[in-house]
């Protein structure tokens, strides 16, 4: 049976998605963006900051379902300049500390609002 999760830690979805679907054990949170969910704007900031706010909106979507950071078995890491993947690489290896999830990174021509990064994640019990 699907389940849709939804918190005010994290930013609400800007389109017809929700924050995370879990089915069948496996958690799929959508692509979160640095959005400060108390102001719901994109925080100013470098790649660091942003991906920080990317990994503690994602912290809080992990929470609300049940889930720890343990569980994330897949990540994709979506840059706007791949010359920001070295520090954006830094934050991750803060977040994920062993047993680090599989994952994807890599650069496209824009992100929603201006961002520098948006992460989606799988996690599974």
């Amino acid at each position: 049976m699907k389940k849709i999760f939804s918190t005010l830690k994290a930013p609400a979805a800007i389109g017809p998605y929700s924050q995370a679907v879990e089915m069948n054990n496996t958690l799929y949170i959508s692509g979160q963006i640095p959005i400060n969910p108390e102001t719901g704007k994109l925080i100013e900031g470098d790649i660091t900051a942003q991906t920080e706010q990317v990994f503690k909106n994602i912290a809080a979507i992990l929470e609300v379902a049940g889930y720890k950071v343990s569980d994330v078995v897949k990540s994709t890491c979506i840059l706007s300049d791949i010359s920001n993947f070295k520090a954006m690489n830094e934050v991750y290896g803060r977040f994920y500390t062993g047993n680090h999830p599989a994952r994807a990174a890599f650069a496209v021509k824009d992100l929603p609002l201006g961002a520098l990064i948006e992460i989606d994640t799988i996690a599974m019990k």
